[in-house]
């Protein structure tokens, strides 16, 4: 009696897998990839608002 209820264990969790996996590619990893990237950005920005813009020395004349 228990060959049923396995084969729908099986399925039921391929399909919990498949998305798992869809949802990890579609969602989490770009809401990472941009996390990652705005907060870099945000960073240097934040840097170059005290340290100035990157550039040669200004000449004092």
């Amino acid at each position: 009696m228990s060959a049923p209820d396995d084969a729908t264990s099986r399925v039921r969790r391929k399909r919990m897998e498949i998305f798992a996996f869809l949802f990890l590619t579609a969602v989490v990893m770009p809401v990472l990839a941009v996390g990652t990237v705005g907060s870099y950005g945000l960073g240097v920005w934040i840097y170059q608002m005290f340290a100035g813009p990157p550039g040669p020395p200004t000449s004092a004349h």
